[in-house]
């Protein structure tokens, strides 16, 4: 398991993840009105946190790793401070526009019915959720006998998982679509079309309805 202070680093300084987290909170501030309160779901070291706290959101923060929301406290002092950077408990005691989930954290999650259901009551009319989740297609993956032997298992089921410490889940769009109804509909799953294949993250659009 990585400390806070590793995960910092590592995605502060590798190039691709670099990338990845700049396409996601380009991607979630083009979607958020101006002053839209947000909700950072699983939110890390407070690196998107901070990124849209600058663009003038409020944000709000659950993070349930102790390490890492002890380097979110170092590393958004000033922002927390200010009540810029909210940090809330499991319980998410907040109204926001959009809920953020970036690298992966609903890929924790195997059954997310509940969690829908609790983001319902937090979440405004209209409002949305972006997650970003592994791509259980990416064909960068196909070099693994994992992926190979879990393909079956993909078409027929939706979802293979692996039991490991971290517990990663991996699922077709339709299984996380199919937990968030009645209360928001997947809008979109980016990217689209051939490019599905050709991405490790999928990003998922939710609409509260």
């Amino acid at each position: 398991m990585h400390t806070g202070e590793q995960y910092h680093e590592f995605f502060l300084t590798s190039r691709r993840e670099v990338a990845l987290r700049d396409r996601f909170q380009q991607r979630a501030l083009a979607l958020s009105a101006p002053g839209a309160d947000v909700l950072d779901f699983g939110a890390g070291t407070g690196i998107d946190a901070k990124a849209y706290v600058a663009k003038g959101h409020r944000t709000y923060v659950y993070e349930p790793s102790p390490s890492m929301r002890g380097h979110l406290e170092l590393y958004c002092r000033d922002e927390i401070a200010a009540g810029e950077v909210v940090i809330v408990d499991a319980d998410l005691p907040c109204r926001v526009d959009a809920v953020t989930a970036n690298f992966a954290v609903f890929n924790h999650i195997p059954d997310q019915t509940a969690l829908f259901a609790r983001f319902s009551t937090v979440v405004r009319p209209g409002g949305l959720i972006l997650a970003s989740v592994l791509n259980p297609y990416f064909l960068g993956d196909a070099k693994y006998s994992w992926w190979r032997k879990n393909l079956w298992n993909l078409v027929r089921h939706g979802r293979y998982g692996f039991a490991t410490e971290s517990g990663i889940h991996r699922f077709a769009p339709r299984l996380p679509a199919r937990a968030a109804h009645p209360h928001f509909l997947l809008e979109r799953v980016f990217p689209g079309g051939v490019g599905r294949l050709l991405e490790p993250y999928l990003f998922l659009l939710f609409r509260r309805t």
